[in-house]
């Protein structure tokens, strides 16, 4: 599985190997818990974890539920759903795509 890392400003590198867990939104729903998944431009399915509880609050809010899972356990959970990718703390986490419309 291929790992996206997104450096911290300052930083010219970030070895996700040094972190043992991940921060990962979920949703509850009837006492089940599911992974959020988000989507790339391309249409892509992505996992989506966060290194650290704080940049998960600052980019999908305070109220976001979550859970602490590792790297290998996100990749068995989201394997059977067909997603391959994880993005590691994405700046930005929207609903929906913003749809072009021709002039």
């Amino acid at each position: 599985m291929r790992i996206l890392h997104r450096p911290f400003p300052g930083l010219t590198s970030f070895d996700m190997s040094a972190t043992e867990w991940m921060a990962v939104p979920v949703r509850t729903v009837s006492g089940m818990v599911s992974l959020r998944c988000g989507r790339l431009p391309t249409g892509e399915r992505v996992g989506i974890a966060f290194t650290t509880e704080a940049h998960l609050a600052a980019v999908m809010g305070a109220a976001q539920p979550w859970i602490h899972l590792s790297e290998q356990a996100m990749e068995e959970m989201l394997a059977p759903l067909g997603v391959t990718r994880i993005q590691v703390d994405p700046g930005l986490v929207t609903t929906s795509m913003p749809i072009a419309v021709p002039a």
